[in-house]
């Protein structure tokens, strides 16, 4: 059964302040007014425009989220994407920090979607793979869509990526936000039950991106929400991102075969190249990393034994050229460090930029892989009368 952090938010933001504060070293003028005045807020609503037709004709939108210090979070209600994210850098000039497209028709084109990358979506019903697309819940077997090689990846052949979510700008004591619904029908792309989604994106007066889910069914169903973007912490001004250093809060990871499904062992990260304890740049060790081409990081790295009650700081990114800095913060008990390996050039996103491979690096807080069928992990069923509730904060600063 699944553990709930439902008061989780409120002592995590507290957790986050007081960590962020001792961690992460930030240019007067960008990150630190936000943290000596935490209730500093936008009195103004989240702005939104076209973003172009969808496939089927429906127009998606785009939302503008600020904050006092000038940071920019750009959503589209298509697949609930995040699309840019400007962040300062040491000295104080915004950048664009995860890969993405100017309008929806990148996101929808044949290319990408052979290509498959996720570019920012919100990923659901189920985040990541689950073997030969099938689980048993209640004693009884249910057969998903496949949409990698035997497995269902990321919600099957249209998952929560590939839909309009029905958005709400706001605001809160914390920054402008855009709350996100999606219902997903009993039976689709396999998954039992009615389930509705919520989340809501924030943009705060300290610096940070929370993305706050939760989530209600009808019907017993396993459950798995994580966001997919791919970060470049100098984007636009790097070839890849194999400089930026990684420090991950974790001592094991599950073992996966050649498919990339675990073979539930969660083994030490002591002595081997995923042991990111101590910081390390990504790409130090990266041809070590065992698996066939393309190779790379692609694996869930665990936080935890199970679900937590609040967000604990899981991860810190350094860019040392721009000097910027991500925390990442999550109550979930892992998150999947993926390298980029199957980038491979064939798409340009924003300004024209290739994405090649190793050109972004994804850090999706989850529940571990393949959960449904390895009862020794903590579990995703979701049951009705329950609640899920989860916490994710991306918190941005800088070193000079």
């Amino acid at each position: 059964m699944i553990e709930f952090s439902r008061n989780g938010a409120v002592a995590g933001l507290l957790l986050l302040a007081a960590c962020n504060q001792a961690t992460t070293e930030q240019t007067a003028g960008s990150a630190s007014p936000a943290a000596a005045d935490s209730t500093q807020t936008s009195t103004s609503m989240p702005t939104s425009t076209s973003f172009g037709k969808t496939s089927d004709g429906s127009e998606a939108q785009l939302y503008t989220l600020t904050n006092a210090h000038g940071l920019k979070a750009t959503i589209t209600n298509y697949g609930g994407t995040l699309t840019s994210l400007l962040v300062p850098d040491k000295n104080g000039k915004l950048g664009d920090v995860v890969l993405g497209f100017d309008d929806v028709n990148g996101y929808t084109n044949a290319q990408y979607l052979k290509e498959g990358p996720y570019f920012g979506a919100l990923i659901g019903r189920f985040g990541n793979r689950i073997a030969k697309g099938k689980f048993t819940v209640e004693g009884q077997q249910y057969t998903l869509a496949k949409n990698n090689g035997e497995n269902t990846l990321h919600g099957g052949i249209k998952g929560f990526d590939k839909v309009l979510w029905q958005a709400e700008p706001g605001t809160s004591a914390d920054g402008q936000t855009l709350t996100l619904t999606y219902r997903s029908k009993d039976g689709e792309e396999g998954f039992p039950g009615n389930l509705t989604v919520k989340v809501v994106y924030t943009l705060t007066s300290n610096d940070a991106l929370r993305l706050d889910y939760t989530a209600t069914t009808d019907k017993a169903t396993p459950i798995n929400l994580t966001n997919h973007s791919y970060f470049n912490l100098n984007h636009g001004q790097a070839k890849d991102a194999l400089g930026h250093v990684l420090t991950l809060n974790a001592d094991r990871f599950t073992v996966v075969d050649a498919n990339l499904i675990p073979t539930g062992e969660l083994r030490p990260v002591q002595g081997t190249p995923m042991d990111f304890r101590q910081p390390h740049s990504i790409g130090e060790r990266i041809r070590a990393v065992p698996g066939d081409a393309p190779g790379g990081y692609d694996h869930n790295w665990v936080l935890a034994d199970k679900m937590r009650t609040s967000p604990q700081l899981a991860a810190t990114v350094y860019e040392p050229a721009s000097g910027r800095t991500m925390d990442l913060y999550t109550d979930q008990p892992g998150v999947q460090f993926y390298s980029g390996n199957f980038l491979k050039g064939n798409l340009s996103g924003k300004g024209n930029t290739k994405y090649i491979q190793n050109y972004g690096f994804c850090l999706e807080t989850q529940h571990f892989p393949d959960s449904p069928n390895q009862p020794k992990f903590p579990s995703t069923i979701l049951n009705p009368g329950e609640t899920f509730h989860s916490t994710t904060e991306y918190r941005f600063g800088v070193r000079k």
